[in-house]
């Protein structure tokens, strides 16, 4: 059996913090995994700007609420979950992802979660495992399954060198190439013909 693992933003939904960093003027929230490989170095430089700011969980919320699915990205995951099953597998947090769940139709999502004070800052994150995307891929093939994935970040590039098939999907130049064995795809169209003839 297979399980297509798939990243979500900037594969099905925008970056949130690009969206977060227009919204609130802070061109310096606009890095993202395509930019910085290290995420844990990466969450602490965006918890740091936030309390400069004195911004937290509500106004990040606020403005999540505003963001659609990418064009023809529910069809897509409709489309795909209709011949096999499909976890997202992101390094967002459970307060980020929950909305944008709803508008994609609540397919399963393994993420992370935010740790928040009382008076709604952000103090820090809790990841559900070390190297989650990867390890997550692993214990999939440890009980039987074959795995696919697709992902745009080099937070990505784990769980798809390790899986049967895998492919790059809106990924930047640089990352794409940096990783000219693997197939990449900018349409929806694209990438579900090629993860259909891995099923086949």
């Amino acid at each position: 059996m297979y399980v297509t693992c798939l990243d979500l933003e900037g594969v099905l939904v925008p970056e949130i913090w690009i969206a977060f960093a227009e919204a609130s003027g802070i061109p310096e929230l606009k890095r993202t995994t395509r930019d910085e490989p290290d995420y844990n170095k990466l969450m602490n430089y965006r918890l740091n700007i936030l309390r400069e700011h004195g911004l937290g969980l509500k106004e990040i919320q606020d403005v999540i609420s505003t963001i659609d699915p990418m064009e023809g990205a529910k069809e897509f995951l409709d489309e795909l979950r209709s011949v096999c099953q499909v976890i997202i597998l992101s390094d967002t947090f459970s307060q980020f992802a929950a909305p944008l769940m709803k508008k994609l139709g609540m397919p399963t999502i393994f993420c992370n979660e935010l740790v928040v004070g009382e008076d709604g800052m952000i103090t820090g994150f809790k990841m559900r495992c070390e190297k989650s995307k990867y390890t997550t891929i692993k214990a999939l093939q440890s009980c039987g399954f074959e795995t696919i994935a697709s992902g745009d970040s080099y937070n990505d590039l784990g769980m798809i060198n390790a899986s049967k098939a895998g492919f790059l999907f809106k990924s930047p130049d640089k990352i794409k190439q940096d990783n000219p064995n693997l197939p990449a795809f900018e349409t929806y169209d694209e990438l579900l013909a090629a993860i259909k003839k891995e099923l086949v």
